[in-house]
Order: C-alpha cells, then sequence, then structure tokens
C-alpha cells in the first residue's frame, strides 16, 4: 500500500498541562497532581499523528524565536514529521494552559503568538499542499491562510479535510473546497445550529461531515443519504486533550489510504480511544499499531 502523503496547515503551540482533581471556579486555587510541558497546536498534533498513523507529513505552520520555539521544532521533526518550510517569526510561540481534572475532562486557554503571524502561503508552501493526497487544516490560524491553503487543495486534486476548530466564520470560498468537515457538539452548534440531534444540519455547509461526541462516539453523514452512528471504542480515560487531534489525523490517513470513509471513521475512533489513555497531547497520540490494536477490539 503506497504511503499517504498528508499536507498539515496550522497551529503549533507549546503546552502546559496541569492535574487536578477537579476544574478550578473563578477566583479559587487548588493544589494539582501532575504537571507536563510538552509541544501541542491543533497542527502539529495533527501532523505527528498522522506520520504516527503511517503518513509521510509536512507541516506548514509558525513557530515564535523564543525557547519554546525551539524545543517545538526539534520535538515535530523529532516525530518525523517534515518542518523545512516550518516559519520562525521574531517574538513569542504559541502557548496552551490546559487543566485537566480526574475524570479527563479540560479547560484549555490558548494565546496564539506566532500563529498570528502565518498569514498567506508562499509558492513553495503552496506546491507542498498540491502534492498532497490529503490536506488537514484546523482554525487555530488566520482563516484566510486556510481558505488559500483549501483552494489551492482542491485546484490540485488533493482531498481537504477541515477541523473547524475553535468554530468561526467560514468563508464561503472554504466552505466550497473541503471535502469533509469535521467537527465537535459545541462547534457543530456554533456553525450549524444543531449537535447531536441533527448531525445532517452541517450538510448545508460541506458534503461530508463527522461529529464527534466523545464517549458516545461519532456521526458520520453525507448528501448520499448516509447516516452512520460509530461507537467509541470504550477505554480508561486519563486526558482527551489531543483525542480529536488523534482521530482527525487518523480519519485523513485511513481515507488517504484508500479505506471506505465509514470504515476511516471508525479507524480513526480507534486512534481516539488510544490517545485518551495517556496524560499530555502529542505525548499521547498513538502509533499506528495501537490503532489497530483497539479497531480490531471494536
Amino acid at each position: 500500500m503506497p504511503q499517504t502523503r498528508v499536507a498539515v496547515v496550522g497551529s503549533a503551540n507549546m503546552d502546559l498541562v496541569a492535574m487536578a482533581p477537579a476544574l478550578p471556579r473563578p477566583g479559587e486555587t487548588m493544589l494539582g497532581t501532575d504537571f507536563v510541558m510538552v509541544p501541542g497546536g491543533k497542527g502539529a498534533n495533527q501532523a505527528v499523528a498522522a506520520v504516527r498513523a503511517g503518513a509521510s507529513c509536512a507541516f506548514l505552520g509558525a513557530i515564535g524565536s523564543d525557547a519554546f520555539g525551539v524545543t517545538l521544532k526539534a520535538r515535530i521533526t523529532a516525530a518525523g514529521v517534515d518542518t523545512s518550510q516550518l516559519r520562525v517569526v521574531y517574538g513569542a510561540s504559541g502557548v496552551a494552559l490546559v487543566l485537566v481534572n480526574a475524570q479527563g475532562e479540560n479547560a484549555i486557554v490558548v494565546t496564539p503568538g506566532a500563529n498570528d503571524a502565518l498569514l498567506g502561503l508562499s509558492e513553495e508552501e503552496l506546491a507542498t499542499v498540491r502534492a498532497a493526497d490529503v490536506l488537514v487544516a484546523q482554525l487555530e490560524i488566520p482563516v484566510q491562510t486556510v481558505t488559500a491553503a483549501a483552494v489551492a487543495a482542491r485546484d490540485a486534486g488533493t482531498t481537504v479535510i477541515l477541523n473547524a476548530a475553535p468554530a468561526r466564520d467560514l468563508p464561503p470560498e472554504l466552505l466550497a473546497a473541503v471535502d469533509l468537515l469535521v467537527v465537535n457538539e459545541g462547534e457543530a452548534q456554533a456553525l450549524a445550529g444543531r449537535g447531536r440531534e441533527e448531525p445532517r444540519a452541517l450538510l448545508d455547509l460541506t458534503p461530508r461531515a463527522v461529529l464527534t461526541l466523545g464517549g458516545a462516539g461519532a456521526w458520520y453523514v453525507d448528501r448520499d443519504g448516509t447516516e452512520v452512528h460509530v461507537p467509541a471504542v470504550p477505554v480508561d480515560v486519563v486526558d482527551s486533550t489531543a483525542a480529536g487531534d488523534a482521530f482527525t489525523a487518523a480519519l485523513a490517513v485511513g481515507w488517504g489510504e484508500g479505506r471506505d470513509v465509514v470504515d476511516a471513521v471508525r479507524w480513526a475512533s480507534a486512534a481516539g480511544a488510544a490517545c485518551v489513555r495517556k496524560l499530555g497531547a502529542s505525548v499521547a497520540l498513538p502509533q499506528r499499531a495501537e490503532i489497530d490494536e483497539l479497531y480490531a477490539s471494536a
């Protein structure tokens, strides 16, 4: 089977992750139980996850000139991602402050830093997008950059998967270039005004959509009339921070390898389940063997 070529355009952040028995209320100080500092950002996470799922992957993003930026590039490159076009801009890298409770639920604050400087794409970057089998994008970078990448991919026949997180207004030219939209329930509500009770509402935006629901699994819908619920794979949850990123990347890899899209969603669900068993974002992203094991068990 030929290796799927994935291009990811998106954010890179340093994640500062603290574990505590509960998420603190406003004004409350709480003693935590653990702390890790790991590379993150939805773009970087999905790039690393794509490589671990078996693809080759080029990452188009931006990091700062600070110490976090040096560490980010070193870690992402060490994971096997092509970072030859990762920009370095003067100033701070993106940072995510992540709080995780004992049930694996999280609260996250992201300061974009260098990610906001990812404006426009060079001809070399656009050529990378056009050469890929699948483009994966999110919305933690300027939406005009996502749109430029998606339009270039569509014109080249590259499949476009948009993980519309965080939810924001999407320009018509971006939606017209998207082959598959991936959102969670909150994002579905923001974009389509409907959640799990009507996943087909997302088809007003895109020809195919996946609505992820955490422990309640995921819905796949398309304009051909398909509507399939994929149950979650039962596992002990430690940290759900990067589960959506593992899911989206595995979906891109599986679909790019020629799986039926519903089967690719099932395989992606196994990737999300494998991810939540570990603390942290990029460090928890599963290897292909872990995904295959949970997929077979389900």
